[in-house]
């Protein structure tokens, strides 16, 4: 997901402590992480890979990890704040994030084989800031999505992880979800709003590295 102010409040509610806590040593994490991974170019809206669902993680191994590392440092190097492995060419159900909430806090993590959780509507109001997607550069939309969101998967050792998020980091969540699943952001959108988001696409130049679409 690219970085984006979302204006968003944040509901209320203390965070339970069965969810996994990605705030710890978050900077040091992502540093690692980071320096161990090599950035690799941002697969752009109409490449094939964004647009059906990968493969769930099987394989919980060096070749995972290296995979997280990478997408660490492409992220880091497209200034996002949550990146899917189809967005760099891999087709697998893992996401890595280094999201604020709407208090500042930075979660960093990854979660494989992703799962939201289906709240109850008491538990979340819908919040319509402005999304916008490292595969779609340059281009933003107001998009509805709950203002809370549970997500159940896997950490890269296999172990199960449930985490928990709100506002912003809320909304990416649900995005970078979208993605594993083969939608993008502009696929939730009217055919209007997404052909204005394509346009600004067309008219933008992207700060970083892209696969051209053949």
């Amino acid at each position: 997901m690219a970085q984006q102010d979302s204006g968003q409040q944040l509901a209320d509610g203390a965070e339970s402590p069965d969810f996994f806590d990605d705030t710890v040593d978050a900077e040091e994490r992502e540093q690692a992480h980071r320096e161990r991974g090599t950035a690799r170019p941002i697969t752009v809206v109409g490449n094939p890979v964004l647009h059906k669902p990968c493969r769930d993680v099987t394989e919980f191994d060096d070749k995972l990890g290296q995979l997280i590392d990478d997408m660490f440092a492409s992220q880091r190097a497209a200034e996002g704040v949550g990146l899917a492995a189809n967005q760099i060419g891999a087709d697998l159900r893992v996401f890595v994030y280094d999201c604020p909430d709407d208090d500042g806090v930075r979660h960093v993590g990854a979660i494989c084989n992703p799962v939201l959780e289906d709240l109850p509507a008491g538990s979340r109001v819908l919040d319509d800031s402005n999304e916008g997607c490292l595969s779609v550069p340059t281009a933003y939309a107001e998009l509805a999505r709950p203002d809370v969101a549970v997500c159940h998967g896997q950490d890269a050792q296999g172990r199960p992880i449930t985490l928990r998020g709100t506002g912003y980091f809320a909304r990416c969540l649900q995005h970078e979800t979208d993605h594993l699943s083969g939608y993008l952001y502009i696929d939730r959108l009217s055919k209007r709003d997404r052909k204005e988001a394509l346009r600004q696409m067309a008219e933008g130049t992207p700060r970083y590295e892209t696969v051209p679409n053949d």
